[in-house]
């Protein structure tokens, strides 16, 4: 037991060290942004609601304050709309025409690191990229610059005071204890602190079957939630079918799913030389998992899907965080990065032995082809969960392995779309999904009567082309056989407020080139810096 809170303790240390987590600068009071209004009324949109219905429209929708008062038909496709069923603005209110754009839900990443100023990432910095890509509810998963610092924000958002989404803030088992836990009451005595601090909920990376069992459920007797990356630390003795019995809300990336379905093995194949401290090691020997597990729709996998089904247990995947795995070219030269990667995250992600998620020591061939394989195990099973009816968010976990902020989410639903969902299971994977795994239904996640008002509205159809929401745009051609780039968030509101997700975008654009500028910065791919 001893040993096992041991490795947590040093692998949150590690995790500590390698990212240094100096507190980075909080958000500047809020510049951006219209309303909230006494009556907002959004004309002639095609509403996308994220509750399995179709597209529909056009489509009024009022707003007063920051809740959905109403939702109107105003007519058909093709022909002018009929003014006699339109809602009638009030006096003081205001129309926004968003006539032929679409409107959906605000988007909820469910694993949002704020970032860190050893990376360059200050608060504005990230929500900007946030909210630009229509995120309007972030899970902060550990809450690495403090829970204090976090909680700050926090309450800055809700207030409004801030440009920044709404944030959940969830700390690291054992964070701030002064003296090592080693026992089940000293796991309950710290889970009550944590709620007394103000936490929304906890994240775990594994300790021993005592102190996990008594944790989770400590937690939940609060009402509070929970996530857990179960580490190869301590995987070995509890993997996600113990987290879920035990009654933990979500399964962050993959750790611990695979483990769970081992039939002739109890634990991974590591090579005999293998130091789970050097993360070549642990992230290549990671991608031969899957295929060290139970097959697709055998009987053990069916067995370990069922029993999590039946604990409506939320899988988390965060798929675009370990892409670069199966094609690092593609990750690190995304065209995004040139104009919106700090030039400290660009350092940050490039190769390092001591940079958490930097471990491209000898990365080729080999190492993607496995994980290409693992990818096509991890997505089957995903895809099959969803079928079944299981709970599947959209997560990103940023701010490492070449993934930035806002763009890593829209990429993670692409990556939803290849696992095999459909464009409108994917939405509701970014929205409603996310806000029951919060506990939130009743407030977020769809577009409903009595709802708050946080809205992603497009010019594009996104679901013809999810690229669409990408702050870049889409690549179209125009008559004159000239590229030009189509969509981008028009605009995110949140609360009522209507802002420019353009404009906020554009703001993160002129941050990264004044700190280019005043340092000389020039974003060069590993290896090939001039001399």
């Amino acid at each position: 037991m001893r040993n096992g809170l041991k490795y947590l303790l040093v692998l949150l240390g590690l995790f500590l060290q390698i990212n240094a987590y100096a507190q980075p600068k909080k958000a500047s009071p809020r510049a951006e942004g219209d309303g909230p209004y006494s009556q907002l009324i959004i004309r002639g949109v095609t509403l996308i609601n994220s509750t399995g219905a179709p597209p529909m429209g056009p489509v009024d929708i009022v707003v007063e304050g920051n809740r959905i008062t109403a939702i109107k038909v105003v007519g058909s496709p093709g022909l002018p709309i009929n003014n006699a069923r339109r809602p009638q603005l009030k006096s003081g209110g205001k129309e926004l025409n968003a006539e032929g754009m679409f409107l959906m839900p605000g988007f909820i990443d469910m694993h949002a690191h704020i970032g860190g100023a050893e990376k360059g990432t200050d608060a504005d910095y990230v929500f900007k990229l946030w909210m630009a890509h229509g995120i309007t509810t972030i899970r902060e998963p550990g809450s690495m610059n403090g829970l204090d610092w976090v909680l700050d924000q926090k309450n800055k958002s809700l207030k409004n005071e801030i440009t920044a989404p709404r944030i959940f803030a969830y700390t690291v088992f054992g964070q701030g204890s002064e003296t090592q836990i080693v026992s089940a009451a000293q796991a309950r005595i710290w889970v009550r602190e944590n709620a007394k601090n103000g936490a929304d909920g906890i994240k775990f990376f594994g300790a021993s079957p005592e102190i996990m069992l008594a944790a989770i459920d400590e937690n939940k007797k609060l009402g509070l939630r929970s996530m857990a990356h179960h580490a190869q630390t301590d995987v070995g003795r509890w993997n996600a079918l113990n987290s879920a019995k035990a009654g933990l809300t979500s399964l962050e990336h993959w750790y611990g799913l695979p483990e769970s379905m081992f039939t002739d093995r109890t634990m991974q194949n590591y090579s005999a030389d293998y130091n789970y401290q050097n993360e070549q090691d642990r992230f290549g020997e990671a991608g031969t998992l899957w295929k060290q597990a139970a097959a697709p729709y055998s009987e053990k996998w069916d067995q370990v899907m069922n029993n999590l089904l039946a604990l409506d247990f939320t899988l988390d995947p965060t798929f675009n965080i370990y892409e670069a795995n199966r094609d690092l070219m593609r990750a690190r030269t995304a065209e995004w990065h040139q104009d919106y990667t700090m030039p400290k995250l660009w350092d940050f992600y490039s190769p390092s032995f001591n940079s958490h998620g930097s471990y491209w020591h000898s990365w080729g061939t080999e190492q993607e082809i496995a994980w290409k394989e693992n990818y096509k195990l991890w997505m089957a099973f995903i895809n099959e969960y969803k079928n079944r009816g299981g709970r599947v968010t959209v997560g990103t976990d940023a701010g490492f392995i070449y993934e930035l902020f806002g763009f890593a989410f829209i990429r993670e639903m692409e990556l939803l779309r290849e696992a095999g969902f459909y464009p409108l299971e994917v939405i509701k994977a970014a929205t409603l999904n996310g806000a029951q795994a919060l506990g939130l239904e009743k407030d977020l996640g769809s577009v409903e009567i009595g709802k708050l008002a946080d809205f992603v509205i497009v010019e594009e159809n996104p679901l013809k082309n999810l690229q669409v929401l990408y702050g870049t745009g889409a690549i179209q051609l125009n008559k004159n056989n000239e590229a030009f780039r189509a969509g981008g968030v028009k605009y995110t509101i949140k609360d009522g407020i209507v802002y420019d997700a353009k404009k906020l975008l554009n703001d993160v654009k002129i941050m990264v080139a004044k700190e280019k500028s005043q340092s000389g910065y020039i974003i060069m791919q590993p290896g090939m810096q001039k001399h």
